[in-house]
């Protein structure tokens, strides 16, 4: 056997809370495609952090290409050929792209230089975005293409990527696998970080398993099963989703002829989206990060009041104007994409946290004392109950949302808003970066609240999901959405399609029809 690539022996790191690494042993040869599985907390994010540099083990030795090396910080990595795509990006907001991949790169390149690179990169492996975008306007989908890119330009000899595929359509995922095994061919070696386990088989020819901060097993996944792979990952199967057919009730939202010109110079306008939304159904949106998504969703939640006022009809009454507070007061619910920040406030707690979309029904919820006074007492039993009811892994209603996995912030925000009891609950991206038993349980929490009658809609880029859980299914592309496919219409191949714009006139009177 040629010598390892990468070989740690031992690492430990631990934090006040948690021993995060415990022993950890890992062998990564050259041409080696080796992934790292395992359930949100278990450890895999802090030991991709440890070989980056990002994160320094308390105990342990690195061995990179056969010499040992300590890695203080991520420039000492990129120098020794080690790069890292990561789950929450790095980026600098107010500087463009090009800008961003320039930090990491020689600064003997000029910015113009750099730009040149990144529209090659982009093109060659099907990423593309515009070098003189700033990056608060792109979508968390093309901010993740900006970091494959940043980590390709360097021209690696191990490249870690944390969940790479996840805003990519199925042609996409494949044309990347052609880029990896290439890279692989060239013995080059990448560490994968996946929750999607048909991914991992497909892909990869060593698979790590780690839980609870330890390595519980080594296996080929080319010889495992999805099953099987789950149950190295948490112990047990996942729980099987119930799937029950049921009858739609009367439309809950109505989208009728909206359009809408973009706020900012790089996004995408809307045209002519109609839509609905029936009582007791999900409704999934598939598409590619970037395609009016963003647009769509800012316009529904009410964070875009630009609309037509009738052009978005909630319960027989025109919304189209109304802000975020208004239409929650109407039963409108909405989870996006980005957890810290959006979804939730780092620095708050999760009890704090539950104000942000209850303040509307504060005295209706039991949250109002005496004098006008919050009840802190009531507001972290709710927190609590959703903690347990949830399996929200957290340290308490009192613990500050940054200190939760994105698995667990997931559960608890999703959690959030089904206890609120909305009449449509519109969801963005789920299950993103989450693992297979999380995502079980938040996929059935919102088959049990279409079950209860609720109007759920979903926007995700994870098709599996969306074939999972929609009773009917749209394309969205260049800001237009595709006529609706029913659940036994929809798979893989034609959704693919689709996210190409590539529905025509014709099915669309087939599928209406």
């Amino acid at each position: 056997m040629s010598e390892s690539r990468l070989c740690l022996s031992n690492i430990t790191k631990r934090y006040p809370a948690v021993v995060a690494n415990d022993g950890v042993s890992l062998n990564v040869q050259p041409g080696e495609i080796h992934a790292v599985l395992g359930e949100n907390g278990a450890g895999k994010s802090t030991l991709m952090k440890i070989i980056y540099g990002a994160v320094k083990p308390d105990a342990g030795d690195i061995r990179f290409n056969g010499q040992t090396v300590h890695i203080r910080n991520p420039q000492e990595a990129r120098a020794l050929g080690i790069s890292m795509v990561f789950q929450h990006f790095s980026l600098f907001d107010t500087l463009s792209v090009a800008e961003n991949v320039w930090l990491g790169l020689d600064k003997s390149l000029s910015l113009e230089q750099v730009s040149q690179k990144i529209l090659e990169k982009a093109s060659q492996y099907g990423l593309d975005i515009e070098p003189s975008r700033p990056v608060h306007t792109l979508s968390v989908g093309e901010m993740q293409r900006v970091e494959i890119i940043r980590a390709l330009l360097s021209d690696p000899q191990l490249l870690i990527l944390d969940e790479p595929t996840s805003v990519l359509t199925p042609q996409a995922v494949e044309k990347l696998f052609v880029v990896l095994r290439q890279l692989a061919s060239e013995g080059r070696s990448i560490l994968y970080i996946s929750h999607k386990l048909h991914e991992i088989r497909a892909l990869c020819t060593t698979c790590t398993v780690m839980r609870a901060g330890r390595v519980t097993g080594v296996c080929d996944p080319r010889q495992e099963t999805n099953a099987s792979l789950s149950q190295l990952m948490i112990g047990s199967l996942p729980p099987e989703l119930k799937l029950r057919p049921q009858t739609a009730g009367a439309a809950v939202l109505k989208v009728q002829d909206l359009s809408l010109e973009r706020d900012d110079p790089f996004g995408v306008d809307l045209h002519h989206i109609h839509l609905q939304v029936r009582a007791g159904e999900v409704v999934g949106i598939a598409g590619v990060s970037g395609n009016g998504q963003r647009e769509l969703l800012r316009a529904l939640s009410g964070e875009d009041t630009r609309a037509a006022h009738t052009s978005m009809v909630l319960a027989d009454t025109a919304v189209g104007h109304w802000s975020p507070a208004k239409k929650r007061e109407a039963g409108l619910h909405f989870v996006p994409e980005e957890r810290l920040g959006r979804g939730a406030v780092p620095s708050l707690s999760l009890a704090q946290n539950l104000l942000l979309t209850r303040h509307e029904a504060v005295a209706q919820h039991g949250l109002l004392g005496l004098l006008g006074w919050l009840n802190l007492g009531n507001l972290q039993r709710q927190a609590q109950a959703i903690i347990a009811r949830y399996q929200v892994k957290a340290g308490g209603a009192d613990a500050l949302a940054k200190s939760l996995s994105g698995g667990n912030l997931q559960k608890f925000l999703v959690g959030r808003e089904i206890e609120a009891a909305p009449r449509l609950l519109i969801v963005s991206q789920p299950t993103w970066g989450v693992d297979v038993g999380a995502s079980a349980q938040i996929r059935a929490a919102l088959l049990a609240l279409r079950d209860a009658g609720c109007a759920v809609l979903v926007v995700s880029e994870e098709l599996e999901e969306l074939l999972e859980l929609s009773d009917r299914l749209h394309v969205i592309a260049d800001g237009r959405l595709s006529p609706a496919l029913s659940r036994e219409q929809a798979n893989v191949s034609l959704i693919g399609e689709w996210m190409s714009g590539l529905w025509q006139k014709e099915e669309a009177h087939h599928v209406a029809a």
